[in-house]
């Protein structure tokens, strides 16, 4: 099997997530992980999720997801044309130069130290995640939290621009997407 990282436009109503989540779990799929938040439009959210599918059934899903009301568009991220990265927080036990120079390493920023703990912060890619978090397992890892995949794609098209598109409308002054996706399921 195999990963793939979906990009879904949704309204930003309550129970959509858990219309979502509900599809994945009807059909026995597992979310590996799931990340929604605000987009540039205060009607619309974004979710990215992030799944282990082959293709036929990767299809399947992409065509269910699209069939829920809330659904405005889909577009599956491949990564030679997306940046994706997530978030993670870890806080460790010992402090020192030795672990200052683990997190310079990677990029990471220590966010808070005290005598007995360290908290440190990186924004990368999951397997840059994994190495720092077997290069900190010598300090004590006490406590960690890691965010799931967001992704956006490269270049100057939107996700957006890609969903008015499929809907044959050329700009965004021609109609809001999250309203012309309801005013369809409402006719």
């Amino acid at each position: 099997m195999a990963l793939h990282t979906l990009a879904v436009l949704v309204e930003n109503s309550p129970g959509v997530l858990a219309r979502v989540a509900s599809l994945f779990s009807r059909r026995g799929y597992n979310i590996d992980s799931l990340a929604v938040g605000p987009t540039e439009d205060p009607k619309i959210s974004r979710m990215t999720i992030v799944l282990n599918l082959e293709g036929h059934a990767l299809d399947q899903v992409s065509a269910q997801l699209f069939k829920l009301i809330n659904v405005i568009g889909i577009q599956e991220m491949k990564p030679a044309e997306s940046y994706e990265r997530e978030l993670l927080l870890v806080k460790v036990g010992s402090n020192g130069p030795a672990l200052d120079e683990v997190a310079r390493r990677y990029g990471a920023r220590v966010v808070d130290k005290s005598d007995n703990s360290v908290v440190v912060e990186l924004v990368a890619e999951s397997d840059e995640i994994s190495a720092l978090l077997s290069d900190l397992a010598p300090f004590g890892v006490k406590e960690l939290v890691q965010s799931g995949a967001i992704a956006l794609e490269r270049g100057v098209k939107t996700l957006s621009d890609r969903v008015r598109e499929e809907q044959g409308l050329s700009n965004p002054d021609e109609g809001n997407v999250a309203e012309s996706a309801t005013a369809d399921y409402q006719n």
